[in-house]
């Protein structure tokens, strides 16, 4: 019997995704039968602006904001540690869930959660707290770190994002290259081989910051000499 790697056969119980947008929190997937292995929902990660990873985890139920925010109060125990922006495709369920939870009382004195721009533009316009505390690029002066002034090739300045907020949906995008092996693979081999690609992938992306940084200096004592030629 052929079976391609994506296709399930009728006894095989499928992981059933969240196909409701970010911004409605989903029920947890149930089985229909237990004649295969459990499987785990997903796999989250935090990264850096810049795409190094920080840490990652297993959710084995649901992406639900109560484990995004014990995921988070594990990384970061301490206000000191914490990031001044974190972003997140439910940020507005997350803000509400921390609400309802007083865990918001902790994190307010550091942090803020905003949305990435890739999924903010599917949230509810009517959506007043998402709109007003989860905004990735406010215009109203109430960010002034998340948005910038630059200037264009004719002179002109336009407003652009400060940093860039899809890299944890970059990072998905190359980890899901990976799927068709990961789901084959027993729990131990899973952790393994998924940390040493992301250990690969953070060293890839810190010689290509440090390289960029090389050029940028040889731009830079170029520069110089021209204008000490003058």
């Amino acid at each position: 019997m052929l079976q391609r790697p994506s296709e399930l056969m009728p006894w095989q119980s499928g992981l059933q995704r969240n196909n409701q947008p970010h911004d409605e929190s989903a029920p947890e997937a149930k089985r229909k039968n237990y004649f295969g292995p459990s499987r785990f929902y997903c796999v989250e990660t935090i990264c850096a602006p810049c795409g190094v990873v920080i840490a990652w985890t297993k959710f084995d139920k649901a992406e639900s904001p109560t484990n995004i925010l014990q995921f988070l109060e594990d990384v970061y125990p301490t206000e000191e540690s914490r990031p001044a922006y974190i972003c997140i495709d439910k940020a507005c369920l997350v803000l509400r869930t921390s609400i309802a939870n007083k865990s918001w009382e902790m994190w307010s004195r550091t942090s803020r959660f905003i949305v990435d721009s890739y999924h903010y533009i599917n949230h509810r316009a009517t959506d007043y707290l998402c709109r007003k505390w989860c905004n990735p690029a406010p215009l109203d002066g109430s960010a002034p770190n998340l948005v910038v002034v630059a200037t264009d090739n004719n002179g002109k300045p336009y407003y652009q994002r400060a940093f860039n907020t899809q890299a944890s949906e970059q990072l998905n995008s190359w980890v899901g290259g990976f799927e068709s092996i990961l789901r084959r693979m027993t729990p131990g081999n899973f952790n393994w081989f998924l940390h040493v690609m992301l250990f690969y992938h953070t060293r890839y992306v810190i010689d290509r910051q440090k390289q960029k940084a090389k050029r940028n200096q040889v731009v830079e004592e170029v520069e110089e000499d021209e204008d000490e030629v003058l």
